[in-house]
């Protein structure tokens, strides 16, 4: 593990807040010779913090616990969004090995053998507990895990004081949803340096300043709860955790496999009692890459507990603690947008393969668009006012992309193509496929398709790994030297090898005209409602608007599950005015339940009617908070 010694920086911590003892009795334990552990998990953060650098941020409390513990410099989740990475914290299994638990908002089947780190922290005599968020994009059942959950869950609630004990607190003071209202505070728009990715404008620059404004207050919130553990006297029997749960919330971070969605900050006190379980002095950084699915094994190892082979992470604090060479990030369906992207990095280098380039990065998503700085960025690209750089987000994608984190920090410059650093390319892009192929990747599988999840998905004859992503590759790279595979595969007996064949033709656009005919007889005998519609959306784009708009429209029905009737919205929306006859079914969608396919027909809607502007609402953000006042989810 690479460590770099740092100057001591003086902060303080103060304040305290008082939580009622009630709750779940804790089972009796043996006093153990085992440190306690914290976790103080905040939502959405970048390294907007004073111990990385940044000069903008007043972040007092997580500076002063870097200076006397670690400080993680490139730490990661392993998806840009809340959902997939919590399932790979809790599980120590990434999401992607266990479909769909790597879709947004999900329910991934855990193997009922696999136990989660806080039922294997409390097999080995911790005390657990757990306030409040779950979140976890699976099946697992909150209240069987934890000694205590919920918003009174507290450390204080065991009986027997002399029990170690784990306890997570999360944070949600700088979740997206709060930038969605400007924050007043020290920092003001007019101190904001926009990247150069973004336009400059009034939205983005209050969304920045919002966002250090919030951070700041969190900060505080960190300072509070700090406290409860000097007043208890346990500060220095306990392991302190801040990080963030995937990155930041401003332009073209959460959800996306840049820096900016997936680089977090972390930082861990090890009281002077445990400093032998660290990797460095205190004070020190860590540069080696870490991530979250780091997590679980490094707790277990600091709780003398085994880690489980379906944990492929390495622990980096404890006896055993290992460096990693590479840290892994993914993204599929976000909300009500589907994508499909896979990256790594060693903390200087990023690469990022995009399996559907012919969709945009910036496609709209409800939700995310309630920022201003997203609607003004979109306006600004209507407009034709953005520069080469800050209009890339809303046009197709390259296949592949290379970055150099050390010179182009903003991932400005693609450099995938040059053949400079061609051998570097085929190393990161080896890496990677050894990786998806290790964990079982199950990311080719659209939602609902057989072979979804972790035993299913080992099952050759539906899943074929490495066939499928050979034929992917070919697909997405977009080729016309593919078109024979792509045409071969259009009869494979294997329904997700049929899948890529169609999502191949549609990415080649103009270029499968040629296997046209083909494309319309496999349409009249396919079965697969994923086939059915990536081959739809790709006759229609043909300029076939008869039979596969009638086949997309049919497949937005009710007698189907949601996944594919927001797979088909999703084919309309991007062929344009041929969508048309989709208008009842749009709207059909919007009277539903589901936020995902209200939100795409909504959308879908007012871009047939001509009536969209950036600036429309089209989350139903009323009814939200109205269900969440209602004490139901978010």
């Amino acid at each position: 593990m690479t460590v770099v010694s740092r100057r001591t920086v003086l902060g303080s911590i103060a304040g305290a807040t008082t939580l009622a003892a009630t709750g779940t009795a804790a089972r009796a334990a043996p006093p153990l010779q085992r440190p306690n552990i914290l976790w103080i998990v905040s939502e959405d953060n970048n390294p907007y913090v004073g111990a990385y650098g940044d000069k903008l941020a007043h972040t007092p409390t997580i500076d002063a616990l870097a200076a006397k513990g670690l400080l993680f410099r490139n730490v990661y989740s392993n998806a840009p969004v809340c959902a997939p990475s919590r399932f790979g914290i809790l599980t120590g299994v990434y999401p992607e090995s266990c479909a769909p638990a790597n879709q947004m908002r999900a329910v991934g089947k855990l193997p009922k053998a696999f136990k989660t780190y806080p039922e294997l922290m409390r097999a080995a005599g911790y005390f657990c507990t757990n306030s409040a968020k779950t979140d976890y994009n699976c099946d697992v059942d909150p209240q069987a895990i934890w000694d205590g959950q919920g918003k009174a869950a507290h450390w204080r609630l065991r009986e027997d004081k002399s029990q170690p004990f784990m306890a997570v607190f999360n944070y949600e003071t700088t979740h997206e949803s709060k930038i969605f209202k400007p924050t007043q505070g020290r920092v003001t728009p007019d101190m904001i340096d926009v990247p150069a990715f973004l336009p400059d404008t009034p939205g983005i620059r209050q969304d920045f300043a919002s966002y250090y404004n919030l951070m700041e207050k969190m900060d505080g919130q960190l300072a509070e709860r700090l406290a409860e553990l000097e007043a208890d006297g346990s500060s220095e029997d306990t392991i302190v955790f801040h990080y963030s749960d995937n990155g930041g919330v401003l332009g073209r971070s959460k959800r996306y496999c840049y820096d900016e969605g997936l680089r977090c900050e972390m930082v861990v006190y090890v009281p002077e009692k445990w400093q032998h379980l660290m990797p460095g002095r205190p004070g020190s950084e860590i540069a080696s890459p870490v991530s979250f699915i780091d997590l679980a094994p490094t707790v277990l190892a600091l709780a003398g507990a085994a880690q489980p082979p379906q944990m492929t992470g390495k622990a980096f604090l404890g006896p055993k603690a290992a460096p990693q060479k590479y840290a892994f990030g993914m993204r599929n369906r976000m909300d009500e947008r589907i994508d499909f992207q896979r990256t790594v990095t060693d903390g200087r280098w990023r690469y990022i393969r995009n399996y559907m380039p012919h969709r945009p990065l910036g496609q709209h998503q409800a939700f995310e668009w309630l920022a201003k700085g997203y609607q003004e960025w979109e306006q600004a690209y209507l407009d034709g006012t953005l520069t080469e750089a800050q209009a890339r987000f809303f046009q197709p994608k390259a296949f592949e992309e290379l970055y150099d984190l050390k010179t182009d920090p903003e991932e400005l410059h693609n450099l995938a193509a040059e053949p400079a650093h061609c051998a570097l390319l085929k190393t990161l892009s080896q890496a990677l496929d050894e990786h998806m192929l290790a964990i079982h990747d199950n990311g080719f599988l659209p939602e609902t398709m057989a072979g979804e999840g972790w035993e299913a998905s080992r099952n050759q004859t539906l899943y074929p790994l490495k066939t499928v992503m050979t034929l992917a590759r070919t697909a997405a790279v977009g080729r016309i030297e593919g078109l024979p595979s792509l045409r071969s595969a259009l009869t494979s007996p294997t329904e997700v090898l049929r899948y890529w064949a169609a999502m191949g033709l549609l990415i080649l656009g103009a270029g499968a005209a040629p296997a046209k005919v083909q494309m319309q007889a496999a349409l009249a005998r396919e079965t697969s409602p994923h086939v059915r519609i990536a081959l739809s959306e790709a006759l229609a784009r043909l300029g076939d608007d008869g039979t596969p708009v009638t086949a997309l429209v049919a497949l937005c029905g009710e007698d189907q599950p949601w996944q594919v009737r927001l797979h088909a919205i999703n084919a309309l929306t991007y062929i344009g005015a041929a969508a048309a006859p989709a208008m009842e079914a749009a709207k059909q969608a919007m009277t539903g339940s589901n936020e995902y396919l209200k939100s795409a027909g909504k959308y879908l809607v007012l871009k047939l009617t001509g009536t969209y502007t950036p600036a429309v609402q089209v989350f139903d953000w009323e009814g939200m908070q109205a269900r969440i006042k209602a004490g139901g989810a978010p």
